[in-house]
């Protein structure tokens, strides 16, 4: 063999060595622990599992494991042999919350200094089992620590009733994700959730109701969208004569069952009884707890408990003290939100409790029933928790605030200045109820969540973060999951690790590998968002690109629609029709010569129909600049109307209460209330081009170019990004931003070039 001959051997040898050798890959764990160190070999867990403990307080845990094992059809026990699965307490000094999993060819150990980090080490050896049933584990050591120590979400079961198995489930996968605080938000002005003996009507009347617009509006959604998510589950309604009734609630003897299965998954339970405000299901059971015997909603929200009244706190130190009873851990939850003060105006009981308490307005008045409620939760052992509208009035010493009011962007500066802690979740990212769209999860993601402006005892006063889920409309367990997931993975990482580790491409990639243990699990989940590549060609090398409310284009284009979820097709439809199983399927790129409308639908592996998205595809050339534009130099112009409504199209007919010129799209500062805002001015265009545009509101907006509606993100909703194109000639062209709001919210407009947000701000919007 001459030596070119031997080269070539060897080097199809070493080729052929490395196709036949498996390289031990990284377990996909989210969150991403802080070190994984893997070597050769693996455990195969084919017969039984044997878990032992070191100590009696880990069985709760050895539970917990046998019955999360039982799922990957593994059985576990603390008798018998099998492989050894070992939870160990340690005296180590690491920080709550951390642990280690050691796994070697004949054993898996679990070792932590505290019971919550047991549990976070179960999650880790949980999410590294195989969904295919090969039970096979990487021999690996994983070291790890969480970032923070309040790691939560809220269930909202006041609109919306969720069954004690449902809680369970819920609480099984805030676990699997290392969520340890499960606010959960019992009462509200639609149901009164859990039993109070000393006031039965509570729940005898207050956990049902007729259907109201909620429910109404959730049938809805299930017809016009062919989704059965959004139906109301037939288990949840019972006959009363000749009406049918929603509801349900939880006795107190369901509720310690729920708070111990909880506290074997490490999770603490903070309940929450909305006062003064948000308490309609009592107040229409009850009479000398409100102002006045006629209640019902005023302008914006309900009739509130009265502070004027001692029978009114009568009544909430008597639910309180039961509530305490049945909650262990040291914090509850007031509210304290969204009250409608006109009641307070005009009592006289109110009245007279400001004069007697040198209380100058309502918001001091509230304040003083906070003040009089944490009195009452101290003296019991408990510490108060509010909304962000407890510091309006007077924030007392040792009250946390729940931080949710986007707008309201100096409450953590004023609540930890003053020596308070918070919990960081604003409504415009935290709220997993919100709709979703493709800039959802990623900006998730990268929030930080401590602001870099704090002091570093005001950063040590930030406990951490929660989702909140609010369940108007969220009718069922299907439509929960759509909803959270894989928006829990964002934020169990968010709360979990250091900015400086996090990687979104990393991220993502581990969100498609855990799409199958949520399939495994039989959980649904939405899908990851419908991909773009327009202007396709067959063996280019484009990247796929966020799907746009609209692509504009000056000639015929191939555009290629893909989902990066695994099994995921896509179909379509272009006559507005809602797309089905027999909808024409997305196989390759789509020419599309004419402008077109499409509507597009994921359907998963399983077959489940997911939401459907639509896209307009623009054919056109470029709009023609206005050659007679005289820009005053004024900048661009903002007029805010006194407008209650919810589209854009009724703004401009309501009165002005005021004229501002500003250098961006934002709401202008001391704009509140009813608020309808049109921005007019120019877009100065450097040269013929196709641009893009990126509206971002809570409530709706309109973006018009040139008189042409080019951006529609209309309509009552959460905040939400829209983004579209229009093709433009070089020259000025005329703007126009329409926007709404009545309670609090955002509004910023952004160009795109080069796949990189530019703010639009200035004299007119210069591109």
């Amino acid at each position: 063999m001459n030596l070119k001959s031997l080269l070539m051997w060897l080097i199809a040898a070493t080729v052929l060595a490395s196709c036949n050798s498996t390289p031990q890959q990284t377990p996909s764990i989210i969150p991403e622990p802080l070190s994984v160190r893997m070597s050769d070999g693996n455990l195969e867990l084919d017969g039984d599992v044997y878990i032992s403990i070191n100590d009696p307080s880990l069985e709760p845990a050895a539970g917990y494991v046998t019955s999360l094992l039982s799922k990957f059809g593994i059985k576990a026990s603390t008798k018998g042999g099998g492989t050894p699965l070992n939870l160990r307490l340690t005296t180590s000094h690491r920080s709550v919350g951390s642990y280690t999993v050691e796994v070697t060819s004949k054993a898996i150990t679990v070792a932590a200094p505290s019971y919550d980090g047991i549990i976070n080490g179960i999650a880790t050896v949980a999410q590294m089992l195989p969904t295919d049933g090969s039970h096979t584990l990487p021999v690996t050591v994983i070291t790890d620590s969480p970032r923070m120590q309040w790691r939560g979400m809220m269930l909202d079961v006041s609109r919306h009733f969720f069954t004690v198995e449902e809680v369970k489930e819920f609480l099984d996968l805030m676990a699997l994700y290392k969520l340890n605080k499960f606010h959960w938000h019992l009462t509200d002005d639609q149901g009164w959730r859990i039993e109070i003996k000393k006031y039965p009507l509570l729940t005898e009347r207050g956990a049902w109701r007729k259907f109201n617009d909620q429910d109404r509006g959730c049938m809805n959604l299930a017809r016009t969208q062919d989704n059965p998510a959004f139906e109301i589950p037939q288990s949840k309604l019972r006959i009363n004569g000749k009406d049918t009734l929603y509801g349900g609630y939880y006795t107190q003897e369901q509720i310690k069952d729920v708070v111990a299965y909880a506290a074997a998954r490490s999770i603490d339970i903070i309940p929450e009884i909305d006062m003064p405000g948000h308490i309609l299901a009592a107040i229409e059971n009850y009479r000398g707890i409100s102002c006045f015997n006629r209640v019902g909603w005023g302008q914006t929200f309900s009739s509130p408990l009265c502070p004027g009244k001692e029978s009114a706190l009568e009544f909430a130190r008597g639910v309180y003290e039961e509530v305490f009873e049945l909650f262990p851990y040291e914090y509850v939850h007031l509210g304290a939100d969204e009250v409608e003060k006109d009641n307070w105006k005009k009592c006289p009981d109110c009245r007279e409790r400001m004069r007697v308490n040198n209380l100058t307005d309502e918001h001091k008045l509230q304040a003083w029933f906070v003040q009089q409620m944490e009195e009452y939760f101290n003296a019991n052992g408990k510490r108060l928790i509010g909304w962000d509208e407890i510091i309006e009035g007077g924030l007392s010493d040792n009250a946390t605030v729940t931080w949710w009011r986007s707008w309201a962007g100096n409450a953590v500066k004023e609540a930890t200045a003053h020596g308070n802690n918070v919990i960081i979740c604003p409504n415009e990212v935290f709220y997993f109820d919100y709709q979703q769209d493709e800039n959802t999860l990623r900006k998730l993601y990268e929030y930080e969540p401590i602001d870099t402006t704090l002091t570093m005892r005001q950063k040590e006063l930030v406990m951490g973060v929660q989702a909140n889920v609010w369940a108007e409309w969220i009718p069922s367990r299907e439509r929960f999951y759509y909803m959270i997931t894989p928006r829990i993975m964002a934020l169990s990482e968010l709360c979990w690790v250091e900015p400086s580790v996090k990687e979104w491409d990393h991220f993502l990639g581990k969100v498609k590998h855990q799409i199958g243990l949520l399939e495994h699990l039989k959980l649904t989940y939405r899908p990851l968002d419908i991909m773009a590549i327009p202007d396709y060609k067959e063996g280019g090398n484009q990247k796929p690109q966020k799907r746009q409310a609209s692509y504009a284009y000056t000639s015929p284009v191939d555009i290629l629609f893909t989902n990066p979820t695994p099994g995921a097709t896509i179909r379509y439809t272009t006559d507005g029709t809602m797309p089905n199983s027999s909808s024409t399927l997305v196989e390759g790129p789509v020419t599309v010569d004419r402008t077109t409308d499409f509507t597009l639908r994921t359907f998963t592996a399983d077959g489940r129909a997911c939401e459907a998205v639509t896209t307009r595809i623009v054919i056109e050339p470029c709009s023609p600049a206005d050659s007679t534009a005289r820009p005053t130099g004024l900048g661009l112009k903002a007029v805010w109307h006194n407008y209650p409504g919810n589209r854009c199209s009724g703004i401009e007919s309501t009165a002005v209460k005021g004229t501002f010129k500003v250098s961006k799209v934002e709401i202008p500062e001391g704009v509140k209330g009813n608020i309808g805002l049109v921005f007019t001015g120019y877009i100065d265009v450097p040269q013929d081009d196709v641009y893009t545009f990126a509206l971002t509101s809570d409530d709706g907006s309109q973006l018009w170019i040139d008189g042409r509606l080019t951006i529609d993100n209309d309509g009552p909703h959460g905040p939400r990004t829209v983004t579209g194109q229009k093709a433009l000639a070089k020259g000025l062209h005329p703007v126009k931003i329409y926007y709404f709001d009545n309670n609090g919210g955002t509004l910023s407009m952004s160009m795109i070039r080069d796949g990189k947000e530019v703010v639009v701000e200035g004299d007119f919007f210069k591109l």
